[in-house]
C-alpha cells in the first residue's frame, strides 16, 4: 500500500512537471500525500523517546492503552487513506519510509525548550522535520520534493506538558515569574512561530490541537481535591475551573492568531481543532456519549486513579470503554475516536470542533 501511493505521487509529478500549464498551477490531482505528526503524549505512547522508560517522572509508563493506533491523528490518518506515520526512530531511513509520513512527537514533548534532553520540544521536532525535507530533497529533486511537502499535512498537538510539568506546579518556579496570560502569550508565540517555519517549508495543510481540559483530569482532580467536602468548582463535573480557565485563555489566544496567520499568509489552511469543548460535552454528558466513569482513570492508582499512573496493563480496569480517562491525563481510545469523527466530519455528536473547517474538508481541499 505505501509503495502503491509513493509510486503514484511520482508519477504524478512527472507528469506536472513535464506539462508547462500546469507548472503554473499549484494544485494537483493528490489532496494530501502524507501527514507528519509533531506534538506530546496526545501523538505518542512513549515509544518515540529513546528514555521515556526511565525518565517518565510523574506521568504514567503506559500513556496509551495499546499502541499509537488508537491516538486521534493515527485515526484521521486512516480517514485519509493514508499509513500510518511512523515513530521518528523507529523508521528506517529509507525514502519509503520519509515519504510515508513520520510521527516526531513524544511524550511529555513542550512547547518551551526542556532543561533535559531526554525530552524532545517543539524547536528539536521542527529541526527533526525540516532535515527530513532535506533528505527527500536530496532524493527527489528541488522540484518534485517541493510539490510533495506542499501536499503534506502537519499535525500539531503541544501545550499540555508545559502546563503539567511547569504552569501548575510551583516548584518549578514558572507560575511565580509569569501570570498566566503571560505564560499563555510565550506559548502561542512560539507555536506560531513554528506555524510560519512550516509555511517557510513550504508546507500549506496544518492541523493545530488545542489544549483538552486539564482541570478535569484524574491527576489535577485527585491533587486539587478539598479533603472536608469532596466538591470542586464545578459540582456537575467535579472540574477543577481555575486550571481550566488557564486552558481556555490559551486556546483563546492561539485560535485568535491562527485567524490571524490564514488572512496574513498567502494559501495557508491552517485548522484548529477545539478538543476542549468536546471533551467538556463528554464529561458533562458522559451516560448520553456511553460513558459510566467520567473522574476517575482506568489505569491509575490513588484517588480518581490519579496520584501514581499507569505503570503496566495489569493495572487497568476491566472495561475501558466505560471510562473517559485512561490515566492521569490521556483519554481512553473510545473518547479519542469520538473525537476524531467529529474532527474528520463536523457532524457527528461533537460539532464545530474544528475550525474554519473540518478536516475533510481540509483533505479535500486542493493548494
Amino acid at each position: 500500500m505505501k509503495m502503491e501511493r509513493i509510486a503514484l505521487f511520482m508519477a504524478a509529478a512527472v507528469v506536472v512537471m513535464g506539462t508547462s500549464s500546469a507548472m503554473g498551477q499549484e494544485s494537483s490531482s493528490w489532496n494530501v500525500s502524507a501527514m507528519y505528526v509533531l506534538g506530546d503524549s496526545s501523538v505518542d505512547c512513549g515509544l518515540n523517546s529513546m528514555f521515556y522508560p526511565f525518565v517518565h517522572r510523574s506521568h504514567s509508563l503506559l500513556p496509551c492503552n495499546g499502541s499509537n493506533s488508537i491516538l486521534p491523528p493515527y485515526l484521521l490518518a486512516e480517514k485519509m487513506g493514508l499509513p500510518y506515520p511512523e515513530s521518528f526512530y523507529i523508521q528506517n531511513g529509507s525514502t519509503e519510509a520519509l515519504l510515508s509520513g513520520l510521527n516526531f512527537g513524544a511524550a511529555e514533548a513542550t512547547i518551551m525548550s526542556p532543561n533535559s534532553l531526554s525530552h524532545q520540544s517543539l524547536n528539536i521536532q521542527l529541526r527533526q522535520l525540516f532535515e527530513t525535507f532535506q533528505l527527500l530533497e536530496l532524493q527527489l529533486g528541488q522540484e518534485i520534493a517541493s510539490r510533495f511537502t506542499r501536499s503534506s499535512m502537519v499535525y500539531l498537538s503541544f501545550g499540555k506538558d508545559d502546563y503539567i510539568s511547569l504552569f501548575l506546579h510551583r516548584f518549578s518556579g514558572v507560575m511565580v515569574n509569569y501570570s498566566s496570560q503571560a505564560f499563555a502569550q510565550i506559548l502561542v508565540d512560539q507555536m506560531v512561530r513554528a506555524m510560519r517555519n512550516l509555511y517557510n517549508m513550504n508546507v500549506r495543510k496544518v492541523v493545530c490541537m488545542g489544549l483538552l481540559p486539564l482541570g478535569c483530569t484524574p491527576s489535577l482532580l485527585s491533587e486539587w481535591h478539598i479533603p472536608t467536602t469532596g466538591r470542586f468548582d464545578d459540582v456537575v463535573t467535579g472540574c477543577v475551573e481555575v486550571i481550566n480557565q488557564l486552558v481556555l485563555e490559551y486556546n483563546t489566544m492561539l485560535e485568535e492568531q491562527i485567524v490571524i496567520l490564514n488572512q496574513e499568509l498567502l494559501d495557508a489552511q491552517i485548522v484548529f481543532c477545539d478538543v476542549y469543548h468536546g471533551l467538556r460535552k463528554i464529561i458533562t454528558y458522559p451516560n448520553f456519549f456511553g460513558f459510566k466513569e467520567a473522574k476517575s482513570a482506568c489505569c491509575g492508582l490513588g484517588l480518581y486513579n490519579g496520584v501514581i499512573g499507569c505503570l503496566s496493563s495489569d493495572m487497568a480496569c476491566n472495561n475501558v470503554s466505560a471510562h473517559v480517562w485512561w490515566d492521569l491525563y490521556n483519554p481512553t481510545p473510545q473518547v479519542n475516536s469520538l473525537l476524531a469523527d467529529s474532527m474528520w466530519s463536523g457532524e457527528d455528536l461533537l460539532s464545530n470542533i474544528c475550525r474554519p473547517t473540518t478536516l475533510h474538508h481540509l483533505f479535500y481541499n486542493p493548494v
